[in-house]
């Protein structure tokens, strides 16, 4: 990525750079490349809601699986939401109803009947990526393209342009069915991803705010851009969100990196943090920021402090993401090597790149444990690479699932961090076997029973897993549910 250019609107992180490195991976076998779609504009029309795939369909497309784990539903992409660049991306929970982003704004879907979601609401109100994350009445998105306002009418507008807006829209969510949108804050570099956090007291909700790729071209991003930005929400009143803090994480300018991240070759550059969890009960975060992983105190939610920082400048490329254990003494960080556009699940690249790296917390250091990477090679035209995922709320034991884009979902067992296991799996091939096709699935998680999933371009899907550990799992009932803010399983 150069820093002369204006930033594209991209998946979470889904980058559109693939260009030299997917020709030559795609030359290498004979293969054609597709060009890649990018999110811009505003869609348009009447969306229709109910859309879903029959249960016989989705049993005759089950993929490659494991004995394990079924595909049990499907809700396609629907209405405007069809569109070449409506990419859908991450996910959020909420009792009966799952809320799923989209390029073009987000979908509400009534999941009583995982085998049967119904969508109930779709909101249009484009602004990549649209990562959502619910808390009471409150839904936070995050907009990391440059809009000409904060309105869900917006158009695309440079961001060189000094009057052009990015960061998070708050909606009120009270009636899921119909939500309303209530306040917006502009934020440096705009919003890639958020986490929660809410206040011990629960009378404020903390929005952390990840964005990178700063520009001396960008009137509202110009480096160095070692932050992240805090807003603060007013559980009582979220029309009165504002800008609190911008906590300074890399004073040092953080990890220098090599420019050449999206070939395979060497870190990214530290310029801000792509994503942060946050475990609010144990006063803890962890920071995937690019080039560096960091372990943050956030027993002080306004002033988080870095207490620990790793970097892996031989195996990782983009410390993309983090996910505790619930005891709180492991994290996972992901490595989105190429930015989930390129085919990294292949011999060629190995079982330690764009993968996951597990790291012990020993005192209030990180220890690196080992590597944990899709055990099953993928096409050239299949974009695989490590994702979002989640806990499973298994007691005594560290399970997590995982979206690995074309390579579908994996679910893993870390208990010996040392030796992670596969323990199920749902492979959902390749789009194309002749050329590179965007696609797969961004979010993976595991709600109430069952594991949900945001596929970019076939919308919401539901697995049913099939051990005796998942029916363990599935008496753990949670009311709410957003991956970037852990909650604890006392278990």
């Amino acid at each position: 990525m150069t820093s002369a250019a204006p930033r594209p609107a991209r998946p979470r992180t889904l980058m559109t750079v693939v260009g030299s490195a997917v020709v030559a991976l795609a030359l290498a076998a004979g293969l054609g490349v597709a060009a890649l779609p990018s999110a811009t504009g505003e869609s348009t029309g009447t969306p229709d809601t109910g859309a879903r795939v029959a249960s016989e369909q989705v049993a005759a497309e089950s993929g490659v699986r494991s004995s394990r784990m079924s595909l049990i539903a499907r809700s396609p992409l629907s209405g405007s939401f069809r569109a070449g660049d409506a990419y859908g991306t991450d996910l959020a929970f909420k009792g009966k109803y799952a809320f799923v982003g989209n390029y073009y704004g987000f979908s509400v879907y009534d999941i009583a009947r995982p085998s049967r979601p119904r969508q109930v609401a779709q909101v249009l109100c484009p602004g990549a990526q649209n990562d959502v994350s619910v808390y009471g009445d409150i839904l936070v998105l995050s907009v990391d393209a440059s809009r000409s306002d904060d309105s869900c009418s917006s158009k695309d507008m440079s961001e060189t342009k000094k009057k052009a807006w990015e960061g998070i829209r708050v909606f009120d969510i009270s009636r899921p069915a119909r939500p309303r949108y209530v306040a917006a804050v502009e934020t440096a570099c705009g919003s890639h991803t958020h986490t929660l956090a809410p206040s011990k007291n629960g009378k404020d909700l903390y929005v952390y705010v990840s964005s990178y790729s700063p520009s001396e071209d960008f009137p509202d991003c110009k480096p160095p851009h070692d932050i992240i930005s805090v807003v603060k929400i007013p559980v009582a009143k979220p029309s009165a969100a504002r800008l609190a803090a911008t906590p300074v994480l890399f004073p040092d300018g953080g990890n220098p990196g090599t420019g050449l991240p999206t070939l395979g070759i060497g870190p990214s550059e530290t310029s801000g943090c792509h994503d942060v969890t946050a475990y609010p009960s144990k006063d803890l975060a962890a920071g995937a920021c690019m080039g560096d992983g960091i372990l943050l105190d956030i027993s002080n939610r306004v002033r988080p402090k870095v207490i620990d920082r790793v970097t892996d400048d031989t195996n990782f490329s983009f410390w993309h993401s983090a996910t505790f254990n619930n005891a709180g003494t492991k994290v996972i960080f992901t490595d989105e090597l190429g930015g989930g556009s390129l085919p990294t699940c292949t011999p060629l690249l190995g079982s330690t790149r764009g993968a996951n790296g597990i790291y012990d917390i020993q005192g209030r250091s990180l220890v690196f444990k080992s590597y944990y990477k899709l055990p099953r090679s993928q096409a050239l035209t299949e974009n695989c690479v490590a994702h979002n995922g989640s806990l499973i709320p298994v007691k005594g034991r560290d399970i997590m699932v995982q979206a690995w884009y074309q390579g579908g979902t994996s679910i893993f067992d870390f208990t010996d961090s040392s030796n992670p296991v596969e323990l199920a799996y749902f492979d959902r091939e390749a789009i194309s076997k002749t050329n590179l096709v965007l696609g797969g699935s961004w979010s993976s998680y595991w709600y109430n029973g069952f594991v949900f999933s945001s596929d970019i371009t076939r919308g919401l899907e539901v697995f049913r897993v099939n051990t005796a550990w998942a029916k363990q799992a599935a008496r753990v009932k949670m009311g709410t549910f957003n991956a970037q803010s852990q909650p604890s399983y006392n278990g």
